[in-house]
């Protein structure tokens, strides 16, 4: 249990670099830091993680223990009426409103694929009674290995194996910024869980059925494509060739550079 609030906080660690309205962990970070961080940000975000958030891990893991909590998992979801888990659903505003911010129920809402809507499904299924497909643990606590937060030692192991090349010898985290590696990851791990939630929605009328799966499946398509253009785009940045990225999705280069160019007119 509280393996999986480290595991829900440490995302949003690696998250709030882009949260305007984050005030309380850069004032920690600094603190820990002996007054100021400096130059070294980055390392200082490795080593000072575990004491600054330490105070919303417990608070985290207090609120997923709370039955309260988990029977308002359970009226987001529609109870007995099935439907997709609301951006405004009452457990991430409480949620968000335990650990003093107040904003940040939508964002948590909205972070698909993470830890804590993973645990939001657990809770969902087990209330109606839904198995998960073969090999996935429905068990609440059941934290998934890419779940997992990293540990000190391992991201200070890899900070110090990045060291840029040039063109597309460039290590993957040297080139593409971590607002982009968050973004593909994400959109990968939203995929994961929409499809998840589709497993067993093949009973009732043919039309609702229908509806929820192409629904569903849609959405899905949407995000792999989000996910493969960023993938795409971050590649390209990094110094790949554009004729390599375009061989390795089997599309002609003239195409996908109009995608790739389009994409960033529209800040995708």
């Amino acid at each position: 249990m509280f393996a999986l609030a480290q595991a829900v906080v440490a995302r949003w660690w690696e998250q709030a670099l882009q949260w305007e309205r984050e005030t309380i962990w850069p004032r920690r970070l600094h603190q820990v830091a002996g007054g100021d961080v400096g130059g070294d940000l980055e390392r200082w975000r490795i080593v000072g993680r575990d004491a600054v958030v330490f105070p919303e891990v417990v608070a985290v893991a207090d609120a997923l223990l709370d039955p309260a909590m988990a029977e308002l998992v359970w009226a987001d979801s529609g109870a007995g009426r099935p439907r997709a888990l609301p951006t405004d659903g009452l457990f991430c505003r409480r949620l968000g409103e335990r650990l003093g911010r107040g904003w940040l129920g939508p964002l948590a809402a909205t972070d698909h694929g993470g830890p804590l809507i993973a645990w939001m499904g657990s809770v969902i299924r087990l209330r109606r009674g839904a198995g998960g497909p073969p090999g996935y643990d429905n068990d609440p606590w059941w934290l998934r290995q890419e779940h997992q937060a990293a540990t000190m030692a391992g991201q200070l192991r890899v900070l110090g194996k990045e060291k840029k090349a040039p063109g597309s010898g460039a290590m993957w985290r040297a080139a593409v910024s971590a607002e982009q590696r968050r973004l593909i990851t994400s959109a990968i791990e939203s995929v994961e869980e929409q499809l998840l939630q589709l497993h067993g929605v093949q009973s009732g009328p043919t039309a609702e059925v229908a509806r929820r799966l192409l629904r569903g499946l849609g959405h899905s398509a949407g995000l792999i494509e989000n996910a493969w253009k960023r993938t795409a785009v971050a590649a390209v940045n990094g110094g790949v060739p554009l004729e390599e990225v375009a061989r390795w999705v089997d599309m002609p280069v003239e195409v996908l550079s109009q995608i790739l160019t389009a994409g960033r007119q529209d800040g995708s």
